[in-house]
């Protein structure tokens, strides 16, 4: 469990708040409007309305207590800006802030940010992903042109077994775990065996993943 400080409660932040809340996170939440600040209530530890450039306010919040600090505002970058920074010279252990271009991102890390996250950019690469083929279920970009595919498991290979396959040899891609039923098995050996109904989480370089699977 850790202590995460949430400023900026849209859409972006307010999903967030849910998912730090199902992870069992301890949450501070803060945003300069009330009814947003009221709609994350449910989901978190404690919420506090207010400024998060004013540096009176958020000294007020014990920002060196919190094991990360997220910046979710999404419309206001010069308030971004001014909130990554106080929240590090206040004393801030982690900064993650949101950004929406890349030279937003490169204001952020000069001035505070130790991370900075682009909720558009990776939700339109998932979803532009996840059209090209309808076998894709899931993907998740580790950068470097490396990523994580989870993909129902082809009909020709249905029966074989994983060293049958042998896709780590002829293209480089590891078979992580497979999901069936909805429970997720991640104790895959050389002798599993793959059937159809199933999918498969794969990782490696995408242009070996979609050869490998025609995507």
């Amino acid at each position: 469990m850790k202590s995460v400080l949430l400023i900026g409660l849209g859409r972006f932040g307010k999903h967030l708040a849910i998912k730090l809340n199902e992870l069992n996170h301890q949450v501070m939440a803060v945003d300069y409007d009330e009814e947003r600040v009221n709609a994350v209530l449910p989901y978190v530890t404690n919420a506090q309305i207010g400024d998060s450039t004013n540096e009176e306010f958020l000294s007020s919040l014990g920002i060196g207590n919190y094991d990360a600090c997220i910046v979710a505002i999404g419309n206001d970058f010069q308030s971004s800006l001014e909130t990554a920074y106080l929240l590090k010279e206040l004393g801030a252990k982690k900064v993650i802030a949101r950004a929406s271009r890349s030279v937003q991102e490169k204001f952020l890390l000069r001035n505070g940010a130790d991370e900075v996250v682009f909720p558009e950019k990776q939700l339109a690469a998932w979803t532009a992903i996840r059209c090209t083929s309808d076998h894709i279920l899931d993907y998740i970009d580790l950068g470097e042109d490396y990523s994580i595919f989870e993909i129902e498991v082809p009909d020709h290979w249905s029966g074989r077994t994983i060293v049958q396959i042998d896709i780590r040899r002829k293209y480089g891609i590891n078979i992580l775990g497979i999901r069936e039923n909805g429970k997720l098995n991640m104790k895959v050996t050389p002798d599993t065996m793959l059937k159809n109904g199933q999918s498969i989480f794969v990782l490696g370089h995408q242009k070996d993943i979609h050869k490998c699977f025609h995507l």
